[in-house]
Order: C-alpha cells, then sequence, then structure tokens
C-alpha cells in the first residue's frame, strides 16, 4: 500500500490539535486535508496528511514573502 498507514479522525484531529467535528467539517466543505471513506468511516493516509501540512507552511512562506 502507498501513503503509509491510515488514521483516524481522533488520531487526525489530536496530531493537529483541533475538534473532532472541526475535521467532519471540512469533508464536508472539500477543504482539509484528503480523506478517504472506509465503509462508514472516515480516514486520513498519513502521507496525505503530511504533504497537507506542508501546504500549509509552503503557503505560508510565499505570504511572507509577499
Amino acid at each position: 500500500m502507498t501513503g503509509g498507514r491510515l488514521l483516524t479522525v481522533a488520531q487526525v484531529a489530536d496530531y493537529l490539535q483541533i475538534p473532532v467535528q472541526t475535521l467532519y467539517l471540512w469533508h464536508h466543505k472539500g477543504t482539509g486535508p484528503s480523506a478517504i471513506k472506509v465503509g462508514r468511516h472516515l480516514r486520513y493516509r498519513q502521507a496525505d496528511l503530511d504533504a497537507w501540512v506542508q501546504s500549509l507552511v509552503d503557503q505560508r512562506r510565499v505570504h511572507w514573502r509577499s
């Protein structure tokens, strides 16, 4: 499997230090880190989460340079 391990919503919320409900809201709006449905459950690939966090860092760098 590519992309590494699958994380639960609770694990991602803990990692990002945000409420679980925020992740569900982001998913509903189509924003935030990429998630997949496994049955009725949302799961996040570690690689996708890392890439999303890096994109936030990259956006900040561009913003600081402007």
